[in-house]
């Protein structure tokens, strides 16, 4: 009996060797192809399962849904900073209104003054905000960033993270993430 799969369908959790997620958000998952060639690779155990299984003319295997590296990938010491991991700090709201939508970066310190592209002179914004601010300091706009800029450790995104959990969560996944979610029946 031939499954068919969407390609999307049916994701494995990515634990490093420790059993922690590689990363919470965006979450670590894999495609199930990927999932599958890592299991022959011989690059992981699993850990769980789907009912669903793939098959060929003569090899059957359930898909993974929860995987676990064999080799411990240590984690960077120092997030990049990039317009994800700044949103990702900032809760992925204006840092002087608390919208979520429309986010963009602001300069506490506009560029044109000397203010360097860098986590303690960055934060989110959204574009209404920015552009009211413009290329004023904050005190001469009358607009203060909720939070003093920072350069975040993983562990602080790796917990702003927990924060949003994905739109699906299979029930494998629930022991190896710490969300405060109902999974719907």
């Amino acid at each position: 009996m031939t499954l068919a799969i969407s390609p999307g369908g049916l994701p494995a959790l990515v634990l490093n060797a420790d059993y922690r997620p590689l990363s919470y958000y965006p979450l670590s998952l894999w495609s199930w192809q990927d999932t599958v060639k890592a299991v022959f690779l011989d690059r992981v155990h699993i850990v769980a399962e789907y009912t669903q299984a793939v098959s060929s003319a003569n090899f059957s295997m359930r898909l993974p849904s929860v995987v676990c590296l064999k080799n411990y990938i240590k984690p960077p010491r120092n997030p990049a900073f990039t317009r994800f991991n700044v949103f990702l700090r900032d809760k992925f709201e204006c840092q002087y209104c608390g919208s979520p939508h429309d986010l963009t970066f602001d300069h506490v310190i506009p560029r044109r003054l000397g203010g360097e592209t860098s986590w303690e002179n960055v934060v989110a914004a959204c574009s209404p905000c920015n552009l009211r601010k413009g290329g004023l300091l904050p005190d001469h706009a009358h607009m203060w960033p909720r939070q003093k800029p920072y350069k975040p450790s993983v562990f602080d995104l790796h917990m702003n993270g927990r924060k949003f959990p994905p739109n699906y969560l299979h029930e494998s996944w629930l022991d190896f993430l710490y969300w405060d979610v109902e999974l719907e029946p």
